[in-house]
């Protein structure tokens, strides 16, 4: 005779929402996860926010079919009493099920090819420039070269982090170390780490780690409240001197997107070098070091210290390009301050990104991110399948009455930049105090 159904309530499942007592919901199903924590692929941050709460519709986006499979030595024997589903997630969860039934996440083309190929040459183009050519204007066209190579690395790392572009696994963690670590300066680790985080709370300003950006740019007044980042595990202190940068961010937002890749060759050391537990760490310091072996003795090789300094300069004015991107799709859109829900997924994904409005024959210059709300509802969609995918989306957003918002990377520009300027002003009202900065007054102070 069968034993009955064990039941939880959804108030009772929320008190198992800590590190070392991890329980999540699947299609009412109750799973501990919390040894599973150590092991998880996409790392600890996913499964820690949404702990204590239906994740069925992310556990949806993130895992093919075949990880079903693999839940079932994780049922603790409790079924969800009041377990509940919206018309909006059937809906959401049907429309993945079509996809896979055709295919399409695994139809990926021969995009991967064409770039890499499109990378390879660039490199080989851009290290031919330097090392053999002569004269400032080849040097900084090679600068501009390198620039754009990093920007075709980037899309391959995103793109494999997401899902396998290369026939198998281990190709795929090669051509990850090899775009991101060795060509490209930037820990594949590092970027998915940050990413999955930003994929899993979209828009939310103390769990996306892609807002949180204090002090030099805050997208939102609620940052003045010294909010605690639950994703960098610190409090963001909005003190006079982050007063003074968010006041002008709207000018500085550009000459600091210029600079980005820097703080993004920091992160990457920093990360590898933590006591945090970090896959892969000895691979990726290496590969890390190739980068930082090639890319000083290719620099070396111009002849003068202007013409190295214009190379840089190229290079990170040209990737810097790239990092205006990844803002254009989340800095004007609706934010909102907790955890990310279970229960809103498809809301919170939509309502928190912007789609850039482009002809199919630009799609080479976005990679993908004109697409952004069909991406962050389908993360393992390749991204040739996008543009595919956007009226069906469009039409399941019409029908749920939800924003389906786009606009031309013009005026993508020009919102982010209205967005930053209203914080400004609002950051320049001296009515409202802020924390003193302790080192900046002592400074003030004493000299």
């Amino acid at each position: 005779m069968a034993e009955p159904k064990r039941y939880i309530t959804s108030d009772e499942l929320k008190t198992h929402n800590k590190a070392g007592d991890v329980w999540i919901s699947i299609q009412g199903k109750v799973y501990d996860v919390s040894e599973w924590m150590n092991h998880h692929p996409g790392g600890e941050v996913p499964l820690l926010n949404f702990a204590g709460q239906d994740a069925t519709d992310a556990f949806v986006a993130y895992h093919p079919g075949t990880a079903w499979k693999f839940l079932q030595k994780y049922f603790n024997g409790f079924y969800l009493k009041d377990y509940y589903v919206s018309e909006m997630s059937k809906d959401y969860r049907k429309l993945v099920n079509e996809f896979s039934k055709i295919d399409l996440f695994d139809q990926k083309g021969h995009l991967a090819f064409i770039t890499i190929c499109i990378a390879t040459i660039l490199f080989v183009v851009t290290v031919c420039g330097v090392v053999f050519c002569e004269g400032n204007f080849l040097h900084f066209l090679c600068g501009c070269l390198m620039g754009f190579l990093w920007v075709q690395n980037g899309w391959l790392a995103h793109d494999s982090a997401h899902y396998q572009m290369m026939p198998t696994r281990k190709l795929n963690g090669l051509a990850q170390l090899i775009f991101g670590n060795c060509l490209s300066g930037v820990s594949i680790e590092w970027w998915k780490w940050t990413h999955n985080g930003h994929h899993i709370s979209c828009n939310s300003l103390d769990y996306d780690p892609n807002l949180q950006f204090l002090p030099l740019f805050a997208v939102s007044s609620n940052y003045f409240s010294s909010i605690t980042s639950y994703f960098f595990e610190y409090k963001m202190d909005f003190d006079s001197v982050a007063r003074l940068l968010v006041s002008y961010q709207h000018w500085t937002f550009y000459p600091v997107m210029c600079l980005a890749r820097i703080d993004l060759f920091a992160q990457s050391f920093i990360l590898l070098l933590a006591k945090r537990k970090v896959p892969h760490r000895s691979q990726g310091l290496l590969s890390l070091l190739v980068f930082w072996i090639w890319y000083p003795l290719l620099v070396s090789y111009l002849p003068n210290w202007s013409e190295r300094m214009l190379f840089v300069f190229a290079n990170l004015v040209v990737i810097g390009i790239q990092h205006v991107q990844f803002c254009l799709n989340h800095f004007s859109s609706s934010v909102y301050i907790g955890q990310p829900k279970g229960n809103d997924w498809f809301e919170k994904q939509t309502s928190g990104t912007l789609n850039i409005k482009c002809s199919s024959w630009m799609d080479w210059f976005h990679g993908g991110l004109q697409f952004q709300i069909e991406h962050h509802l389908f993360p393992r969609l390749p991204r040739s399948q996008l543009r595919r995918v956007s009226p069906l989306v469009k039409e399941l957003c019409k029908k749920h009455g939800l924003p389906y918002n786009s606009a031309s990377f013009w005026e993508a520009n020009a919102m982010t930049i209205r967005t930053l300027k209203n914080v400004a002003m609002e950051a320049r009202d001296f009515t409202k105090p802020v924390p003193k900065n302790l080192v900046w007054e002592a400074v003030k102070t004493h000299g």
